[in-house]
């Protein structure tokens, strides 16, 4: 059975604790339909961007789709990486305002 990978992007840089509430609900959110999470949220604190992003690109190519969190056009990182996901022609999925998959399965950001 093919599991599809998804990689979670989106805004980090001065957000509260990196936005990482954000992108671990989503990662929940994408095992709990099934999908293989790649999720750059767990990466340690301390490295600068530059580093963050040498990291985080090899795992986007890895990825069958990219999760967009809300904010992504706020992040250069982010941008980056949907741009790349375009050129490798990933499915490109939006977060959009209230996730409808989140309120599906019942989830919340305190899960």
């Amino acid at each position: 059975m093919f599991r599809s990978k998804v990689y979670i992007a989106g805004p980090m840089s001065g957000l509260v604790d990196c936005n990482r509430s954000a992108f671990n609900l989503a990662a929940d959110v994408q095992k709990e339909l099934g999908k293989i999470v790649i999720n750059p949220a767990i990466l340690p604190a301390g490295l600068s961007e530059a580093e963050y992003m040498q990291i985080c690109i090899p795992m986007l190519m890895c990825a069958d789709e990219i999760y967009v969190l809300d904010g992504w056009e706020l992040s250069d990182g982010a941008m980056a990486e949907k741009a790349l996901a375009k050129k490798l022609d990933l499915k490109i999925v939006y977060q959009e305002g209230v996730d409808h998959d989140i309120a599906l399965l019942g989830l919340t950001a305190s899960a």
